[in-house]
């Protein structure tokens, strides 16, 4: 019997010392928990202050400006800052948008142009009243439908991201976007989205991978100004002629063999640049008179619009040389 007893005690006395134990670590635990928290706290308010700094007002905007400093990613604390109506962060090696981007209501341009971003997050469609998105030399690959729900953008800014090579054809629904920069990237044809848009005035494909131009270009209305070069074109689409508002179109270093003749018809058109084009005629410009030369030299494009009405009154000339040859041949 004695011996059961001490049994007893000898196991109420392990049992005592072990819940003393997990009471013990349960304690450190939580004392672990509460300085991490204290020197979490104690961070965000060194963070926040720091951004603080980068605050600044400009043309009457709140504007969060952050150059050539590292932040890979930002910080939660960042939040108490939704006031912020512009946000300028540039070289900062920046990889990602924050998801709680969507808080910042007020926002009016996002630039975060030359980091490395590679993403953008479907919640960037709450924002609304945003009217300059700028991700201009990153490394996106994937541009997402929600971004229609920006209903006020007015401009897009994309280069220089190389694999992007599509847009959602949901864009389309923006109405009010005027700009849009999708140079230097790796498009092989104008995404369909474009094409919808009804206040698109200003358009880059440059430096691309277009290997052609749809039929229905016309349906740009608006657009004054196109820059096609350092493309993949041979030829253009009719239509292009049908483009009432274009005023300048520069469409050198591509593939063209001709100009298509309506061309002469574009009274709007007033800059024009076909250099470095395969084109089949050698068409020479003129000489001018030295006092006009010294006067309008500057203005002249040996390969701009004098130089297409030129080519194509050639091209004209040729044909009715070879049309009538085969008339006398008769």
């Amino acid at each position: 019997m004695v011996g059961v007893v001490v049994a007893c005690s000898s196991v109420s006395s392990i049992k005592a010392l072990w819940e003393t134990r997990i009471r013990k670590r349960r304690e450190e635990k939580e004392e672990e928990q509460k300085r991490r928290l204290c020197v979490g706290v104690w961070e965000d308010r060194v963070t926040l202050a720091r951004l603080k700094q980068k605050l600044q007002t400009e043309d009457g905007r709140l504007v969060l400006r952050i150059e050539q400093e590292e932040w890979k990613t930002l910080p939660g604390c960042l939040i108490q800052l939704s006031q912020v109506q512009e946000w300028q962060i540039h070289r900062t090696g920046l990889l990602k948008i924050p998801h709680f981007i969507s808080s910042f209501q007020n926002l009016l341009v996002l630039d975060l142009s030359r980091n490395g971003v590679t993403e953008i997050p479907k919640q960037i469609g709450k924002l609304t009243g945003l009217r300059e998105l700028l991700l201009s030399y990153n490394r996106i690959q994937f541009v997402p439908e929600e971004l229609s729900g920006c209903d006020s953008l007015e401009r897009l800014e994309l280069a220089m991201n190389w694999d992007l090579h599509e847009l959602p054809d949901q864009l389309g629904t923006l109405s009010r976007l005027q700009h849009v920069d999708l140079s230097m990237n790796n498009f092989s044809h104008l995404p369909a989205c474009l094409l919808a848009l009804p206040a698109l005035e200003w358009l880059d494909m440059g430096g691309n991978c277009l290997q052609d131009l749809p039929e229905d270009i016309h349906r740009m209305e608006m657009l004054h100004t196109l820059w096609l070069q350092r493309n993949e074109l041979e030829k253009l689409p009719e239509n292009i002629t049908r483009m009432r508002s274009l005023d300048t179109l520069v469409l050198s270093s591509n593939r063209l063999r001709h100009i298509p003749p309506l061309m002469e018809a574009m009274s709007n058109l007033r800059f024009v640049n076909f250099r470095d084009n395969p084109l089949t005629l050698d068409v020479t410009l003129p000489s001018r008179e030295a006092a006009a030369e010294d006067e309008e030299e500057d203005d002249r494009e040996m390969f701009g619009k004098e130089f297409m009405l030129m080519y194509i009154q050639e091209a004209r000339k040729r044909a009715y040389a070879v049309l009538n040859m085969h008339s006398i041949n008769r």
